[in-house]
């Protein structure tokens, strides 16, 4: 069982985006297991609501990552209830298609939900963290979600896999840069996760198939393996490890992950096939 990172009579609140539904409301319910008062966000100020009062949460909140302002906002109103011990930029979007098939809407949303949205949410959080630090509050921790994709080519859903090798590439970076604010920063890169932005995937295209190659995780698995690292010195974590070793070989060597590509993509139609998705 993992240990509560607050301490009982310390309370500190944390902040999740897209916590509505999926992975989001998953880190939400790890967290309140952990000692933290919950704010739920989303985009859908009504499923932020409704999520927060089914898990107990301390608030709900509509939140637009990409607006600056807002994630200023939200940090504020969650020091109304805690001093902020943690931020979890988890809101994402995601749209299969190759880049010359998506709408330039499409690849503008991506790009600003998934890179500036985190931008601008640790950008929010690690300013709240340094003006506590000036009453006696030190400290803090943010999450970011990554993907596996964060490491390897993936045809078929190459503007989703930029955006998210830039937030991995940032949460390195940043991780350094705010070390002496004793401030971590850990970003978490899953495999295909069980949720409503994978299901909503073309069934009969690439990028099922890719996932359907791997392994399929929970929400929960992720939480837990996210908010596992609060507390350490530990950056990144991919799940499973051993998909992050391939991702990274085909990274190296570009031309020989055209070849396996294909083989990787016919077991994935394989076992769609078989579990009756297509």
């Amino acid at each position: 069982m993992s240990k509560p990172l607050v301490k009982p009579g310390s309370p500190r609140s944390a902040v999740v985006t897209g916590a509505g539904r999926g992975i989001g409301r998953a880190i939400a319910v790890e967290l309140m297991g952990r000692g933290y008062d919950v704010v739920v966000t989303d985009v859908d100020g009504a499923a932020a609501e409704q999520t927060a009062l089914e898990i107990g949460a301390a608030l709900g909140l509509v939140l637009d990552v990409t607006d600056p302002e807002a994630n200023r906002d939200v940090a504020a109103r969650a020091c109304e209830i805690a001093p902020l011990g943690a931020w979890v930029c988890n809101a994402g979007v995601g749209i299969d298609g190759e880049l010359t098939a998506l709408s330039i809407s499409q690849v503008r949303t991506m790009v600003d939900v998934n890179v500036l949205g985190v931008m601008w949410g640790v950008r929010a959080a690690a300013d709240t963290f340094r003006g506590q630090a000036v009453g006696g509050v030190k400290g803090g921790e943010i999450g970011i979600l990554a993907s596996l994709s964060s490491h390897a080519p993936v045809p078929g859903l190459s503007v989703y896999a930029a955006t998210k090798a830039a937030v991995l590439s940032l949460a390195t970076s940043v991780a350094a840069e705010l070390r002496g604010d004793k401030i971590g920063v850990h970003a978490v890169c899953p495999d295909g996760t069980d949720t409503a932005m994978v299901d909503g995937f073309d069934v009969d295209g690439g990028a099922r198939e890719a996932l359907a190659a791997g392994v399929m995780l929970t929400p929960a698995h992720v939480a837990r393996e996210l908010v596992d690292m609060f507390g350490t010195r530990r950056v990144y974590r991919t799940l499973p490890a051993w998909r992050g070793v391939l991702g990274r070989i085909g990274t190296l060597s570009p031309a020989g992950f055209m070849y396996a590509d294909p083989m990787m993509r016919r077991l994935g139609a394989r076992r769609l096939k078989k579990a009756g998705a297509r």
